[in-house]
């Protein structure tokens, strides 16, 4: 037909919103659980050289590294975090830890924060050894 245009990536554009906002609502319903825990949120989304950090909460003198992870159940958002990906949150962790006032010395621990389809929340503490 003349005068119509199709825009096969709009379908894939969209998932890939719909993706991030599904995240962006993973990341706040984490970081609500933090602070209601008691550990505010110093950062969101921070980004180093190593790589981003989805949230850094603080624990009195010290730092919590959350990685959050979103899919339709636990099992599948555990299996999204790779190797890879773990040994580059160290990377960014001990970027940011450098610029405290503790630098190295600071305590610091790893998080992987789970959220399945309905919203639930499961979050391993320690859970990447350093």
């Amino acid at each position: 037909m003349v005068g119509i245009t199709t825009d096969r990536a709009a379908p894939r554009r969209a998932r890939g919103q719909c993706g991030h906002l599904a995240g962006a609502a993973a990341e706040q319903a984490i970081a609500t659980d933090y602070e209601r825990r008691g550990f505010p949120i110093a950062r969101r989304r921070w980004r180093g050289a190593g790589g981003e950090i989805d949230l850094i909460a603080r624990d009195g003198d010290g730092l919590i590294f959350v990685e959050v992870k979103k899919s339709r159940d636990f099992a599948r958002a555990a299996e999204r975090l790779s190797q890879r990906q773990m040994m580059r949150l160290q990377l960014a962790a001990e970027e940011f830890a450098g610029s405290e006032p503790r630098g190295a010395l600071t305590p610091m621990r790893f998080d992987v924060a789970l959220v399945d389809g309905r919203g639930d929340i499961r979050v391993i503490e320690n859970a990447i050894g350093i």
